[in-house]
């Protein structure tokens, strides 16, 4: 079986991505995580007014001047007095209005009150503490892009704006579908040493959540050809997209990419990488279908390399998601293919990105925990054996 290329599997995905425009509004005390659908523009200047940033006295700037007779106070909320005259000033708390020929606030502590005046016991610089027209942002600006993953400082920030109800992306539905013979559910007995616990269904449903969408579980299915095409199908029915893991091997009891030949387009048949190298990637009409592996770890790494970025495009949300490291030990590759092995990724005392391999276990790509911690992806080209200690690498952030 020939294998293609990696950047050949994303172009194909891309090619074949529809334009997500399934719309909704909600509530944005219910927007956390959620992706905006449209920019957010500023409808006006914050502050429209100069306002003071603390508790003080706002005067018209005069270094030859250290007194100042007290004319009043605005209290956050009001605007009571509007202007001043030469030498005199007003009390100002933390989000008062400045007057308009104000132009510098005093703090408190700064100052001496007696008899209605100030003295000014320790200056300050013409413009201190006051906060300008515009100064949080300027009328036209655009605030939250089309896209971006609502965060609770930009819902902070549509509060500010008086935006309660916003448009976002529907989240897509995706089946969850784990087949094997030898797998079961949780709470579910063991009955004999073949049998194992299924985690995939569990964890890629996890990472769904993460991604935006809304994941649907499925019941675990045998390997039986019949009970495996119904799943699939019916899936189809009421889903976004499908996520198969099992049944893509060379087995004879691997039933998944023969329903999918002969009931989908197949856009994918395989990559040349490791882990995943058995990936089928389809389309049955506007659905998408992935066909994972079996093992735990390679499912995994296959959302995060062929998911996510179906689901990005989705939201308008692609993202550049590798970074450059310093490898802290000697990597050897266990394969000819482009290879994604889980590592360790720390900043160290300089601020510089590193990785190493401590506690990442060498073996088959069942081994779930590779991924736990702060894990990233160490990415080997094809064309390399492997790297040396101090090499800078080339490591793909996850979830």
């Amino acid at each position: 079986m020939e294998f293609m290329d990696y950047d050949k599997t994303l172009e194909i995905l891309k090619e074949n991505i529809i334009h997500w425009n399934r719309i909704e509004k909600v509530a944005i005390t219910n927007a956390l995580n959620r992706y905006i659908a449209t920019d957010i523009v500023a409808k006006e200047n914050y502050p429209k007014f100069k306002t003071s940033a603390m508790d003080g006295y706002a005067i018209k700037f005069d270094e030859n001047n250290k007194k100042f007779k007290i004319l009043g106070s605005n209290p956050a909320g009001k605007f009571e007095i509007s202007s001043l005259k030469k030498n005199e000033c007003i009390k100002t708390f933390t989000g008062s209005l400045m007057p308009e020929n104000s132009d510098t606030l005093v703090p408190v502590e700064n100052v001496k009150v007696d008899d209605g005046f100030i003295e000014i016991l320790k200056p300050v610089k013409k413009g201190f503490a006051v906060r300008k027209i515009g100064e949080s942002y300027k009328k036209g600006e655009v605030l939250i892009k089309k896209g971006t993953k609502l965060s609770y400082s930009e819902i902070a920030l549509l509060a500010e704006l008086g935006e309660f109800h916003i448009s976002v992306f529907i989240k897509p539905k995706v089946c969850v579908l784990s087949s094997g013979s030898e797998i079961k559910d949780l709470g579910e007995m063991i009955e004999n040493d073949a049998q194992i616990r299924s985690s995939n269904h569990i964890a890629i449903a996890s990472m769904l959540k993460l991604m935006g969408c809304e994941p649907i579980i499925l019941p675990l299915v045998k390997d039986e050809k019949n009970a495996v095409k119904n799943e699939i199908l019916n899936s189809l029915n009421f889903c976004d997209i499908l996520i198969t893991t099992g049944g893509v091997s060379m087995g004879d009891f691997d039933f998944v990419k023969e329903v999918l030949s002969k009931n989908c387009e197949i856009l994918i048949n395989g990559a040349a990488i490791k882990p995943g190298r058995h990936i089928k990637i389809a389309k049955a009409g506007d659905k998408y279908i992935f066909a994972l592996p079996g093992f735990p770890f390679s499912a995994m790494v296959m959302c995060i390399l062929y998911v996510r970025i179906l689901i990005e495009s989705f939201f308008n949300a692609s993202k550049n998601h590798y970074i450059n490291a310093v490898l802290d030990e000697e990597y050897i590759k266990k394969s000819p293919f482009l290879e994604f092995s889980a590592c360790n990724l720390s900043v160290d005392e300089n601020g510089v990105l590193r990785v190493n391999l401590k506690g990442k276990k060498d073996g088959s790509s069942a081994i779930v925990n590779n991924l736990n911690n702060e894990a990233a992806l160490l990415v080997i080209p094809k064309e390399l054996n492997g790297y040396k200690k101090g090499d800078i690498v080339k490591v793909l952030k996850i979830l």
